[in-house]
Parts: structure tokens; C-alpha cells; sequence
């Protein structure tokens, strides 16, 4: 009866570990020109600059976005709930020109080298994180178009949740509001 017992202890345990095998990334899929960016519902081929998708656990198509910067606050915001199977992004290395980032050049978001605080900005006008695959393509984009050159992980919240520069000033009062929301965010991520 004890064997039965382990016998059916190490079936169950086999089993649960067979459940917590991870299943593998989907594909990205090509830009075509029907895209919407999620947030905005414009289509992503009428804005310059490079794009992202961010595939959800369970769902038939990505969600696309008009900046890479969008896609990755859409990560990181506390209320985004669902699981994330993949992001991918433009490799701007391969891309035929800022106006045109690729319909088909996507590499996952983790392997990417970021241009962060460049000269250029993305679809939506807003500072963007410019993805490379090649990290020399990329120091040549930050040497002209300014910036520094980060992994995905090492880019703080700020440069992705804070608000897009809009041209109008933001009251000290709501400033510092909104930098004690970030620092606390931060923390919580970081802990």
C-alpha cells in the first residue's frame, strides 16, 4: 500500500511538472497596413519611427503600438493584469528608413539594445527608446542623433512612464506628485 501511495505521489509530481513546462514565445507577426496602435487606434503605418507588439497569454493577435516606448510602459504599468507571452520590436538597424521602421524586422524586446534620450522621436512625437539588435548599429545611431545605449532591464521607469513632453508646463504641485508615484513604483518593482 506504501508503494501504491509514492507511486502515485511521483505520477502526480511528473504530471505537475510536465503543467509548468513553459510554452514557447509566439511569433511575431508582420506590420501590415491595416495595424493599429492600441492606445491611439491610428494606423501605425501613417507614423515614422519604430514599433512594437506585445503578444498576451491566450490572445489570437498582438497588440500593436505606434512607439516602442508605449509598448513598454504598457509592461510596466501596475494595472496592466494580463500575462505578457512576448514583445517584440523594430530592429531600426534593419529598418529602410526611420519613415519606413519594417514590416517584418521584429527581434524580442529582452535582446534589443535601446538608444535612450536621442534627438528623434516616435510615432506619436514623444521620446522614444530606438531598438538595434547590433549594438555597433546602435552606437553609431546614438554618435548622430545623440543618447545613451541600454538593455531593456536597465532602463529606468521615468524614461517610460513619465508623461510624454508635451510643451506645456506641468505645476510643481503635480511634478512632484507624480516623481513620489514613480519612486514608489520603482521600489515596489525593484523589491
Amino acid at each position: 500500500m506504501k508503494r501504491l501511495l509514492l507511486l502515485s505521489v511521483l505520477l502526480l509530481a511528473l504530471l505537475a511538472a510536465c503543467d509548468e513546462e513553459e510554452t514557447p514565445a509566439p511569433e511575431a507577426v508582420a506590420m501590415t497596413e491595416e495595424a493599429l496602435g492600441h492606445y491611439c487606434q491610428m494606423h501605425l503605418a501613417e507614423h515614422a519611427g519604430p514599433k512594437a507588439q506585445v503578444h498576451l497569454v491566450g490572445a489570437p493577435a498582438p497588440l500593436f503600438f505606434s512607439q516602442v516606448r508605449d509598448a513598454i510602459s504598457y509592461e510596466r504599468m501596475p494595472e496592466q493584469t494580463a500575462a505578457i507571452a512576448a514583445i517584440y520590436v523594430n530592429d531600426m538597424g534593419r529598418a529602410p528608413s526611420w519613415a519606413d521602421p519594417g514590416a517584418e524586422n521584429w527581434i524580442a524586446a529582452e535582446a534589443a539594445h535601446y538608444v535612450v534620450g536621442s534627438a528623434r522621436v516616435g510615432g506619436m512625437g514623444a521620446a522614444e527608446l530606438v531598438p538595434f539588435s547590433d549594438l555597433e548599429a546602435a552606437a553609431a545611431f546614438a554618435a548622430e542623433h545623440g543618447g545613451r545605449i541600454l538593455r531593456l532591464a536597465d532602463i529606468p521607469d521615468d524614461q517610460v512612464l513619465a508623461p510624454a513632453e508635451t510643451g506645456t508646463e506641468t505645476g510643481a504641485d503635480g511634478e512632484q506628485d507624480f516623481r513620489e508615484r514613480l519612486e514608489r513604483l520603482s521600489t515596489e518593482r525593484q523589491g
